[in-house]
């Protein structure tokens, strides 16, 4: 039994395997007369995804949105070449995302930069989107599914570009990284707090604008629906400010290297998840220590500068 069996009526995960692995990324199909796909996983998985949808029994001509959170690779990769599958659909985004959708030339040198070989083998590049397709949107927007109607909210913190999708009908809300991640093997969440732009106060905002929703589903893009909302909201808040905590620790005793970061990173909190060493691939391309002390590391750097200005 798939943890994707326990999403809301009409709501259908789509399974990504990203890297050929399962449970790391997901889709989500939010269904209606002009039905939404949330997520499109990278790009070397957009045909999976794409079989995904017409699964579920929606023709090509009708998916109607494709609903980013954020444009990292991982999250909207496949949307370049989902586009072209599905003709009629408009892609949903943040407006500071959507100009890296019609040019992602330095997305994807940036991407290039924090994946390393990775690219080649899990990620692919992204495939330009029409600007006529796109549709950057402002908070609290709504768009209509046909009989269905979807909430975006602007969710900075994890990305300056993230939104999460609060779904009127059941309740759920899609919330990208903007709660960090569901650790493989375990019910532990992990932050998620990558480089260039974690930002930890706009990242708690994040999460009490989710929690003013009163989602009574709360949904996963690593990985699937964990419950009881609330309450996982606000332990994501507690996990992810101990993780700051510890960084702002290393870096006064220590100095803000990523290094020093990631040792206290991992001396504190690997024996209390203790799960890395049953799947290292699937932390490889989920949640590693490393990437999260980069992002902690830079946005002590960037919060010093400002003290400084």
């Amino acid at each position: 039994m798939s943890v994707l069996d326990a999403l809301p009526d009409r709501v259908i995960g789509i399974d990504t395997h990203m890297g050929g692995l399962p449970e790391i990324t997901a889709g989500y199909l939010l269904m209606g007369e002009r039905p939404a796909l949330v997520e499109t996983g990278p790009a070397l998985v957009a045909d999976v995804v794409a079989e995904g949808v017409t699964n579920a029994g929606v023709a090509p001509q009708d998916l109607g949105w494709i609903v980013l959170s954020h444009i990292h690779l991982d999250h909207g990769g496949g949307v370049g070449d989902l586009v072209r599958s599905f003709p009629n659909a408009t892609v949903v985004v943040h407006p500071f995302g959507a100009r890296h959708l019609v040019d992602p030339e330095r997305l994807l040198a940036s991407s290039a930069r924090v994946y390393g070989e990775l690219m080649d083998t899990v990620y692919g590049g992204l495939t330009p989107v029409e600007a006529s397709r796109i549709k950057a949107v402002e908070d609290g927007e709504i768009i209509d599914l046909g009989g269905r109607r979807v909430e975006l909210l602007h969710a900075p913190g994890h990305a300056r570009h993230h939104i999460g999708t609060f779904d009127l009908e059941t309740g759920a809300l899609f919330a990208g990284d903007a709660v960090g991640v569901l650790l493989p093997g375990g019910n532990a969440l992990r932050p998620a707090t990558p480089p260039p732009d974690f930002d930890r106060d706009l990242a708690v905002r994040s999460l009490h604008a989710f929690a003013e929703r009163k989602p009574t589903h709360l949904v996963l893009t690593h990985f699937g629906p964990i419950s009881p909302p609330l309450e996982r909201l606000a332990e994501a808040e507690e996990r992810m400010l101990r993780w700051c905590e510890t960084a702002e620790a290393a870096a006064a005793e220590h100095g803000p290297e990523v290094d020093h970061i990631e040792a206290a990173l991992r001396d504190r909190f690997e024996g209390d998840e203790g799960h890395q060493s049953g799947d290292p691939a699937s932390f490889r391309l989920l949640n590693t220590y490393e990437s999260n002390a980069a992002g902690l590391a830079r946005w002590l750097q960037q919060r010093q500068a400002a003290e400084q200005a």
